[in-house]
């Protein structure tokens, strides 16, 4: 009975470290996303460049928490309920990384776009989407870290506000595409930013439906909401550059 004590006790040490790890990640995510968003928003060439450097240091954590995971894996051999905790956090943590690939995306376009005349308030609205889902990315990982599954759902139900953000910016873009040709080319760049944010929203709902996986032992059997409402829209627009 003690050695099963100490086993569980090591396990839960260990978890706890790697759990910091995706916390510490969530931080520096939610950090890249508003930092790339003012960038763009400020024409800010040197925050923007910030946030490129900053991502190494998010994939390298990704990376720790890989290696600590697959060492707790093998070293404490954790039964079918702990394996799905373990499990979670690495899901967790993939999502994140990717996020920050996104955030790194946007701060890529801030040098090109600061050469171009801007688009009316799209920096505003840009700002505001990304916001919104900074805020879902954080709450998710508030609902990991209680196994709160509720705020989880609220999290997964919130993507929808951030498709309508996403559906009515495409339709400003093409409206100043149709109104003056120049321009085209700086809307879509924005066009390919504002993608990759709404990209962002699918992953944070994605680590809230882990959340809701790892607490109620089933994945939502309903499909999240989601607003199509862009038509002739390619879904594999906006991929990782």
């Amino acid at each position: 009975m003690n050695r099963e004590k100490h086993i569980s006790s090591a396990f839960d040490r260990d978890l706890e470290t790697i759990q910091a790890l995706a916390v510490k990640m969530g931080g520096m995510v939610e950090a890249a996303i508003s930092d790339a968003a003012t960038a763009l928003e400020t024409r800010d060439e040197e925050l923007a460049e910030q946030v490129r450097r900053r991502d190494k240091a998010i994939d390298a954590l990704e990376m720790q928490l890989n290696e600590d995971a697959a060492r707790l894996i093998a070293l404490r051999a954790p039964t079918a309920t702990d394996l799905r905790m373990v499990l979670a956090v690495m899901k967790i943590a993939h999502s994140l990384e990717r996020v920050g690939d996104y955030a790194k995306n946007m701060a890529k376009r801030t040098h090109v776009l600061s050469q171009m005349p801007p688009i009316e308030g799209a920096g505003l609205a840009l700002r505001r989407m990304s916001g919104a889902v900074g805020k879902m990315v954080q709450d998710a990982l508030d609902s990991y870290i209680r196994r709160d599954a509720q705020l989880a759902e609220d999290v997964r139900q919130r993507d929808l506000e951030v498709d309508q953000m996403y559906n009515a910016l495409f339709r400003e873009f093409l409206t100043h595409m149709m109104e003056d040709p120049r321009n085209i080319t700086a809307c879509m760049h924005l066009h390919f930013i504002a993608k990759n944010v709404e990209r962002m929203g699918d992953l944070a709902t994605a680590i809230a439906e882990q959340v809701i996986y790892l607490v109620t032992g089933e994945m939502p059997d309903e499909s999240r909401p989601k607003d199509n409402g862009v038509p002739g829209m390619d879904p594999a627009a906006g991929a990782r550059a």
